[in-house]
């Protein structure tokens, strides 16, 4: 092994070492199952901002994005920017406030547990729904961040795809079944501000490499459709394919998954006071807005970089290894940049462990409380509840690695797809759970299922055919599961007193 890979082995050790000390730091603060889930509801505004957001953007941040603005130019991630930018905002600006209460208010602590308080649900069928959504979507989800790490370390290291998979998964695992939420929350901060030097980084150093911005620009330039957000490069015709106002719309739709990502309004639920929420969206919606445009503008430098012979020419899946390859690029200038290469790597692994860590924490949850618990009315102790979180944490992460066993899948595309499945099932019933009293039990379960199986059938069946149809499931299965919402609860019963004053309740003062 040289001496630049093993300075960059290094560096990812140190960090690797660094999240176990502090998962089993928080495993001894850990006393119920409220505080696994949650962490109590003791999270600062800073840890909540920036926690939140190191979950959301995944491996995709620094992956999938770069990934494709190398292969295809600037108009498909940058209408998924504007999306994401905007939902981002919209969620934390109307959603977390009034979560935060209601959540309260029901005795809340897990998604499913809040959808089945909220409409007093005593058979818990909306509860148990929403838990096997969970676990369906997040297997996918997290399987894209252990394909991350597989792809990391395998074009990197040249190591077995499957070993470096299962080494990511045992360290993920590792302090996420030992410290519960407060260790997954504190180390996605700490991933948060790594990402934000690994991509300020290779952003400098790949631009001054290639020659400077102007070399970028002209180099993009070149390319047919590259800078257009009305047209995008095709890499085997060599020209420029139109990018239409349906396609926008369908891409800015991803914006509208927000309101439904468990992961996100676990954070909403989580924090110490409801009135820091302010400031978390400040920071929340600045950070996201710079990093995802530093993602992007990676994966054009990229795009000079390799016409320029400086790394090699990238393909297909492969286009998202394009940091791998500039920190492999970086490591050959010395120690000192092969150290700094180790800890751009490490900003890879950290987005990809800050999205699956609070993945598998839902999804256990989902499991242990909302199944075993709630539906099945098994009396389980506080420690048997957390064994059995713990147990699914390890259960779900061995499917992910299962489904992520190919090399040549998709990061985005496996994102995308979990992102729809979320987006539809859990943001129309969020969205009517707060800020419409006239939802009905009838109506949430039957928006929730509608949702959820309109992302199969329109990507499976209807998108197939092309044309209009050929747009992002998440949009009409959204519009789905909005509408049917609407249309059960007013052929329904009307919701209780008791039920409208808790509403009501939660109103009170979260105006923004």
């Amino acid at each position: 092994m040289s001496t630049s890979s093993i300075c960059i082995l290094i560096a990812i050790l140190v960090y690797l070492i660094a999240v176990l000390i502090v998962g089993f730091h928080f495993a001894r603060k850990n006393e119920s199952s409220s505080d696994f889930y949650l962490g109590g509801r003791k999270l600062g505004p800073l840890v909540t901002a920036m926690s939140a957001e190191a979950s959301d953007m995944s491996s995709y941040l620094l992956m999938g994005l770069p990934g494709l603005a190398y292969l295809s130019g600037v108009a498909d991630v940058g209408w998924t920017v504007i999306g994401l930018a905007a939902g981002t905002y919209l969620n934390w600006l109307f959603t977390a406030k009034r979560l935060r209460r209601y959540t309260q208010i029901t005795n809340s602590f897990t998604l499913p547990q809040f959808f089945s308080n909220r409409f007093h649900d005593k058979k818990n069928i909306l509860s148990l729904i929403a838990a096997v959504i969970i676990i369906i979507f997040f297997v996918p989800y997290t399987a894209s961040g252990f394909a991350a790490c597989g792809k990391l370390f395998s074009s990197l290291f040249g190591m077995n795809y499957m070993i470096a998979m299962i080494i990511s998964a045992i360290v993920i695992v590792g302090y996420t079944a030992a410290g519960g939420f407060l260790a997954a929350s504190t180390t996605d901060f700490i991933q948060s501000i790594i990402m934000t030097v690994a991509i300020l980084f290779v952003l400098v150093f790949a631009t001054a490499s290639v020659g400077g911005v102007d070399v970028v620009m002209e180099n993009a330039k070149a390319l047919a459709g590259y800078l257009s957000f009305t047209s995008t490069y095709n890499e085997a015709t060599g020209g420029a394919d139109p990018y239409g106002l349906l396609k926008i719309i369908s891409t800015c739709a991803w914006g509208l998954g927000y309101f439904g990502m468990p992961h996100i309004l676990l954070r909403f639920m989580a924090i110490e006071n409801e009135n820091k929420l302010k400031l978390s969206r400040r920071v929340a919606s600045i950070w996201v807005v710079i990093a995802m445009s530093v993602a992007v503008f990676i994966g054009i430098v990229g795009r000079s970089l390799s016409d320029a012979g400086l790394i090699a020419p990238l393909t297909g899946s492969d286009t998202e290894t394009v940091i791998v390859r500039i920190a492999d690029f970086l490591s050959s200038f010395g120690i000192l940049p092969a150290l700094m290469a180790g800890l751009i790597l490490a900003g890879i692994l950290a987005s990809t462990m800050s999205t699956a860590d609070s993945q598998l924490l839902a999804a256990s949850s989902s499991v242990s409380q909302n199944i075993l618990q709630e539906t099945f009315h098994l009396k389980l102790s506080p420690k048997a509840s957390m064994l059995a979180a713990r147990l699914t944490v390890i259960a779900i992460a061995i499917l992910g690695i299962i489904i992520a066993k190919n090399p040549d899948s998709s990061i985005f595309g496996i994102v995308s797809f979990a992102w729809a499945g979320f987006g539809a099932s859990f943001g129309p019933i969020m969205i009517c759970s707060l800020f419409w009293k006239r939802t009905t039990l009838p109506g949430a379960i039957a928006g929730m299922a509608a949702g959820g199986i309109s992302v199969f059938i329109w990507k499976y069946l209807i998108a197939p055919i092309g044309g209009v149809f050929a747009i992002y499931e998440l949009l009409p299965a959204f519009l789905v599961g909005i509408i049917v919402i609407i249309v059960v609860s007013l052929l329904t019963k009307a919701p209780s007193q008791e039920i409208l004053d808790e509403f009501e309740q939660a109103k009170q003062n979260t105006e923004v």
